[in-house]
């Protein structure tokens, strides 16, 4: 089998992940794509009569030609390079698209952290802080590159020197949302930007619920962070549990819209995690132990002091930062027990 004859496959209309997985159990690939019309219940007219007429082989040819000159990976199914536990799921992509480097026996070390894209400060700043930690451990951090928690999951990777891998739902050259562009430069130099569509494929709504399939058969967990009733983080955990990986979830108040979807799996029996020390210990990794003294200094921490309360604005004014920033390290500080909110909006040193 060749790269050829699995770029083919991926790029046969009407054919999706199970259709092409189906094929594959019966033939070799080359052999069924060689005589379409005896898997016509597999493949539909349309694709039978590329496959008869060598449209899909030319395409496929051009395919490979213009991910090259974009300097992109394509690596098959079977391929040595291809991640060795996302070949265990049922409909693992027949190919997989990558900007940077891939590293085959990755998954077990691996861990996915996801959540809302509509997070709030203090979930974003656990999400960093916890994929920081374990990257920091050795694990890979694995997500989908979305506003909210998948990106600050990817930023924590990176700020610990760490791997990350980020699952596009749209082509490589179609990245989505745009603004992530620099993030995903960052990643695809310490990790891979990946995805199982085709160069030019848009993000569109029904790619997002198959690109979370990748995201859970390529770890060995997943964490949801915070995540809503409806959430698609919700659609990653149940694919963790098709794939026999293991689900945690972070409590919230039962109040708070933000944690309906993780309170309803802790609910139905995923593991309760609060920061990245029971992650690691439900996956045996040693988090490296940092001591106060040796954190970096913090020009937001010398802006407040333990005998004056100061308001939203006026650190803002004193450490340049954008809102969205401000609230995200005041969020990540107040989980070290570093800050205190007050009523009124007022920040204290403690």
């Amino acid at each position: 089998m060749t790269i050829l004859d699995s770029v083919t496959l991926n790029l046969l209309p009407g054919v999706g992940p199970r259709r092409a997985a189906e094929l594959r159990r019966r033939e070799p690939l080359a052999e069924a794509l060689a005589r379409p019309d005896d898997h016509a219940d597999l493949l539909p007219a349309e694709a039978r009569d590329e496959l008869r007429s060598g449209r899909a082989r030319r395409r496929a040819e051009a395919e490979l030609k213009e991910a090259a000159r974009q300097g992109l990976r394509v690596v098959g199914l079977d391929e040595a390079e291809y991640p060795a536990w996302l070949k265990q799921i049922y409909d693992a992509p027949p190919v997989l698209y990558a900007r940077g480097d891939l590293v085959a026996d990755e998954g077990a070390r691996s861990v996915a952290v996801v959540g809302a894209r509509a997070a709030s400060a203090a979930g974003g700043a656990l999400a960093r802080r916890m994929a920081r930690e374990l990257a920091a451990a050795g694990a890979t951090i694995v997500s989908g590159l979305a506003r909210g928690i998948d990106s600050e999951a990817h930023r924590g990777a990176l700020e610990a020197g760490g791997r990350t891998v980020a699952v596009l739902g749209s082509g490589l050259d179609r990245l989505y949302p745009p603004e992530n562009a620099a993030l995903a430069a960052q990643i695809a130099r310490r990790g891979a930007v990946v995805s199982e569509y085709p160069l030019g494929a848009e993000p569109r709504p029904e790619h997002f619920p198959r690109r979370n399939r990748v995201i859970a058969g390529w770890v060995r967990g997943v964490v949801v962070v915070e995540a809503r009733q409806k959430s698609g983080a919700l659609v990653t955990a149940r694919c963790a549990v098709e794939a026999g990986r293991d689900v945690m979830a972070v409590p919230g108040h039962p109040s708070e819209g933000a944690y309906e979807g993780t309170n309803a799996l802790l609910r139905d029996g995923a593991i309760l995690v609060r920061d990245a020390a029971d992650v690691a210990q439900e996956f045996g990794i040693v988090i490296p132990v940092t001591s106060p003294a040796s954190a970096p200094a913090d020009d937001l921490l010398a802006a407040l002091r333990p005998d004056a309360p100061v308001g939203l604005d006026e650190l803002l004014a004193r450490s340049g930062r954008s809102p969205g920033e401000l609230l995200a390290r005041l969020a990540e500080m107040e989980l070290d027990a570093r800050v205190r909110r007050l009523p009124g909006g007022l920040y204290i040193r403690t």
